[in-house]
């Protein structure tokens, strides 16, 4: 359709890469007869243009199932020092506190991808943020995202808080807070945790001690929008916070939204590698999901699940094994009609 031809793009390449248009004039299609050794225009092939396995590893988490998330990534620094630590101190773990099934007691984890424990979820989110900026590369930021310039209370910022790294607890209780107000979902949390990697990766920039606040809150604000049917307006998140403006939050969304690029998609894929790699951190980090022993109750449910799943796919299988059937009959029919005819 049109004058024009666009070139492929691969999976794997990040929204930043310049998307180029070539005119079908400038581009014709030449035989190998009419191109030249030295000199000529020959039409691409596709495998040309994909992207190399390196720089496909290379690609925005937040955009690509494959590539590693970069709180883990950050964590893995203090995870390998603690290990070293207890080895080289031989430190004993201690009393066991984890729980374990026995033949009397059965213990599951409610916390599954599709309904995640709220708690936990909020927890390992703002220690994957704590990574974020202890580990940070360097202090690069943007104005809107000061909290000198921009200030979320009324109260006085304090000189040394763009030095000081804020610690797990006050992360945790800032989104807690947020959460437990707008009643928020954990699925929510997830997919904070993208947008703002996402927006760490598109513009180049640092989640440190003077912005974090204004970019976790400007994180849930547009998470809470595209996640839940039934958004929280921005005039609801002055209400916990008291002293912000609907204005501010206003031009922190637009310019939240015009450095993501107003690339808010996130595909199951990246949801669900978000999830497994904050059960990774939570692991490495002792933050165990909470388990719960398995009632009578629990039990006949999963048991009606299962019989109910069990039966699914046997139907499944009849109506494959009856269109085989058919279709076998059909070429049946056909090649009588042909030693007939």
């Amino acid at each position: 359709m049109g004058g024009s031809v666009s070139c492929c793009i691969s999976p794997g390449e990040s929204p930043k890469i310049h998307r180029r248009e070539v005119e079908l004039e400038e581009c014709p299609i030449t035989t190998t007869e009419d191109v030249s050794e030295d000199t000529g225009t020959y039409l691409q092939h596709i495998s040309d243009r994909e992207l190399p396995d390196e720089l496909a590893q290379e690609a925005n988490p937040s955009d690509h199932p494959r590539a590693s998330t970069l709180f883990l990534n950050k964590s893995q620094t203090d995870v390998r020092e603690k290990r070293k630590s207890n080895y080289m101190n031989h430190t004993s773990p201690g009393l066991l506190t984890k729980k374990f099934s026995s033949c009397s007691t059965i213990f599951i984890d409610d916390s599954t991808v599709s309904q995640p424990n709220l708690k936990s979820t909020i927890k390992c989110v703002a220690l994957a943020i704590y990574y974020h900026i202890k580990n940070r590369d360097s202090n690069r930021s943007l104005d809107i995202f000061d909290e000198k310039k921009h200030p979320l209370t009324r109260e006085k910022v304090p000189d040394d808080y763009s030095v000081v790294d804020p610690e797990h607890k006050l992360i945790y209780r800032f989104i807690r807070t947020l959460f437990s107000s707008a009643q928020l979902t954990a699925e929510c949390a997830i997919v904070t945790l993208v947008y703002l990697e996402r927006l760490l990766t598109y513009a180049e920039m640092d989640i440190c001690p003077c912005n974090w606040k204004r970019i976790v809150l400007g994180a849930i604000l547009l998470a809470s929008k595209v996640w839940d049917d039934q958004a929280v307006w921005n005039v609801d998140y002055c209400q916990i916070l008291k002293d912000i403006t609907v204005e501010d939050m206003n031009e922190m969304e637009r310019h939240f939204l015009e450095l993501l690029q107003f690339n808010i998609n996130v595909p199951a894929s990246v949801y669900a590698k978000y999830y497994f790699d904050l059960r990774s951190l939570a692991d490495d980090n002792n933050l165990n999901f909470p388990l719960e022993p398995l009632s009578n109750k629990r039990a006949q449910k999963l048991e009606a699940i299962s019989r109910l799943c069990e039966d699914k796919y046997k139907d499944l299988s009849k109506s494959a094994m009856k269109r085989s059937v058919s279709a076998d009959n059909l070429i049946g029919v056909k090649n009588s009609q042909a030693v007939l005819s």
